[in-house]
């Protein structure tokens, strides 16, 4: 079980290097099933779009992306 929950993480390696400074932060919020992906800490948006798929990217005030909040992320899982 161990096993198959690390390559599931080692298959978010791609996407982790290219992130903006090469660090992501998660958090899985199971009661709203939110997940919540940060490229900057503190994640404080200037503005935001929602997706035709409920994907919400959130922008700094110079129009880059510092993160997503994607809804009902339960349903996306394999």
């Amino acid at each position: 079980m161990a096993v198959m929950h690390m390559h599931a993480y080692l298959n978010l390696l791609p996407a982790i290097k290219d992130a903006p400074a090469g660090e992501v932060w998660m958090h899985y919020d199971a009661e709203a099933d939110v997940l919540y992906i940060n490229f900057t800490r503190p994640s404080v948006a200037a503005d935001s779009e929602l997706t035709d798929d409920d994907v919400i990217i959130r922008y700094d005030d110079q129009d880059r992306v510092i993160g997503y909040t994607i809804l009902h992320a339960q349903k996306r899982s394999a």
